[in-house]
């Protein structure tokens, strides 16, 4: 599935790029559409941020942004769309930090991240909260434990699938409050929510992009975060940090990559470009709506973060056992 975003004078600057490329002059970047591939379905935190993003890089590049979603394989299948297309900074991807588990999770990766990726920029973070159904006994995180340790092995829990953020936050919570509960992956991360809803599951470490609107018409209610702070958005939600559980900390963030070898220039524009936009007040709104903070950073800083998150989340994914579906 994939989308178009375009320029308005679209067809106009066709043709003057026609007569530029017929004069034999070099051609500025980007010369044609950008492709920006996303390795979730549609209304995943990584496909929102995508298309909020390619409607304003439309205006910045002057070319149309086709916005791509292949997802499957811990992120892989599109993270390897990224990797083997040419350096030239016409395809791009977005990555995010469920896509560190792919090197744990996939038997035979198609691609090396740090060798065959290069981060162009970081975009944003948000956070799982805890949700429960609004009919759920359990008003606390407290009860919920209680709950699971009077039912051990029957509370299962959702996610967006296997290796995602709501799964190793999930994965997390289950050992360190020492509870036996089960791990139900759904395809995308509203599914999961959707699943909170209709009783299917008994919780679920949403995205604040799938669940908020839940929360907020009353159909589902949140116990906690998983940030080291308190959101915001939710003032008066408290971290599982305050409540005893210092180790579930999982905060979710996307960025943009570009296929290795990608010139520095490019990537220098890139990255620029998108921090004007991430700077926008109509974009600063949008996110914080979804609970979302923009968290701009260097190439070189994203590339750090990406490297220690695939030791932190590969270490987690061998001691709690977890295997591809």
């Amino acid at each position: 599935m994939y989308a178009i975003f375009r320029p308005a004078w679209a067809g106009v600057a066709g043709i003057l790029l026609a007569l530029w490329s017929s004069a034999g002059l070099p051609q500025a970047y980007p010369s044609k559409p950008i492709r920006l591939y996303v390795s979730t379905g549609p209304g995943a935190p990584p496909d929102v941020m995508a298309r909020l993003l390619a409607e304003k890089l439309v205006v910045s590049l002057g070319q149309p942004v086709i916005v791509e979603n292949r997802p499957g394989g811990s992120g892989s299948i599109g993270m390897n769309a990224v990797a083997k297309a040419p350096p030239d900074g016409h395809t791009i991807g977005i990555f995010s930090m469920g896509y560190t588990t792919a090197p744990s999770m996939v038997a035979q990766m198609p691609y090396d991240t740090e060798r065959d990726l290069a981060p162009v920029t970081m975009l944003a973070r948000d956070s799982n909260l805890l949700v429960v159904p609004a009919g759920s006994p359990a008003k606390s995180v407290a009860e919920l434990v209680a709950l699971a340790k009077a039912k051990p092995g029957q509370l299962k829990f959702a996610s967006g699938g296997n290796s995602t953020p709501a799964h190793l936050a999930g994965e997390l919570f289950k050992r360190e409050a020492g509870i036996d509960i089960l791990h139900i992956p759904y395809k995308t991360p509203p599914a999961g929510a959707a699943a909170v809803l209709s009783g299917e599951v008994d919780m679920m470490f949403g995205a604040t992009v799938a669940v908020t609107p839940h929360i907020k018409s009353g159909r589902e209610r949140v116990l906690a975060t998983s940030t080291p702070k308190r959101l915001p958005a939710f003032p008066d939600v408290p971290t599982l940090v305050e409540l005893g559980y210092p180790n579930v900390v999982v905060s979710n963030w996307s960025g943009i990559v570009a296929p290795a070898g990608t010139p520095k220039d490019i990537v220098e524009r890139l990255h620029l470009e998108i921090q004007k936009i991430l700077a926008l007040p109509e974009v600063l709104k949008r996110l914080e709506g979804l609970g979302v903070e923009a968290s701009p950073a260097r190439p070189e800083e994203f590339g750090a973060l990406i490297r220690s998150e695939l030791q932190k989340w590969n270490k987690v994914i061998r001691d709690a056992g977890i295997k591809q579906s």
